[in-house]
């Protein structure tokens, strides 16, 4: 085994990822392995980290999900599917790209999921909301891009009405908004469209009730955070790092 694994992104003094692996590593008994931090200005300084011969595998967050893709020899089939990279394996100086964004998306919402949540809004256009479609459509659901700007995708941000928010049962924050320090901001949609058949989801863990979802749940909707699609998408890259069936 590798004795070096981390995260590489831009915004890392908050990171899920450093706080959840340390305490794994305690809680399992696994010694003399470690997990870091890497935040990088800019993309191309990945291969830097790729000449460190201890790095067994890396975690990719904002901004970096789609960027990484060029810089990696390998992609696995969801990947080439998704269009976007959280997971790195390296294996005698081989990169190979691989999602579990998907996976965790997949396996934190599947228990909640009823026949109502048949089509869902998805805001956001970058790598975890790809993820996020295509686990989805993996459920069976529908999908809808909802981004800022015109042309990017099904809706505009801005054109959203009261009907559209009743009409898609199912709500999903795949945006930054909100997040921590900027806790004071939510997505700008017409909350009284949401009602108790509504299932609501925020990706962002921190805070753990975003205004998103405090808007949704004071209007009687399930919601739901990111928390737990990050330990599973944690702990299946560490199964792929480890080559574990």
């Amino acid at each position: 085994m590798k004795s070096l694994f981390g995260l590489v992104g831009k915004r890392l003094e908050h990171s899920f990822s450093e706080r959840y692996f340390a305490e794994k590593f305690k809680r399992e008994g696994i010694e003399g392995v470690n997990y870091q931090l890497f935040p990088l200005d800019e993309i191309h300084l990945i291969e830097g980290l790729f000449s460190m011969s201890q790095l067994g595998g890396l975690n990719v967050t904002i901004p970096y999900k789609i960027d990484v893709i060029p810089y990696l020899e390998e992609l696995s089939p969801d990947v080439i599917s998704i269009g976007a990279v959280n997971c790195i394996q390296i294996s005698e100086g081989h990169t190979s790209g691989w999602n579990t964004d998907w996976i965790g998306f997949l396996r934190s919402v599947k228990p909640f999921l009823a026949s109502k949540h048949d089509q869902a809004l998805v805001f956001g256009s970058g790598g975890s909301s790809k993820a996020v479609h295509y686990a989805l459509r993996d459920l069976g659901v529908k999908t809808f891009t909802v981004s800022r700007e015109k042309g990017k995708g099904n809706f505009q941000l801005s054109e959203l009405t009261k009907d559209h928010i009743n009409h898609f049962k199912l709500l999903i924050n795949c945006t930054p908004v909100g997040m921590f320090p900027d806790i004071n901001d939510k997505l700008p949609i017409p909350y009284d469209g949401i009602g108790s058949d509504h299932f609501v989801v925020d990706l962002i863990y921190n805070p753990e009730e975003t205004l998103f979802l405090r808007e949704a749940k004071n209007r009687g909707a399930m919601v739901l955070n990111g928390y737990n699609m990050l330990v599973f998408q944690a702990e299946a890259s560490w199964k792929i790092w480890n080559a574990q069936d």
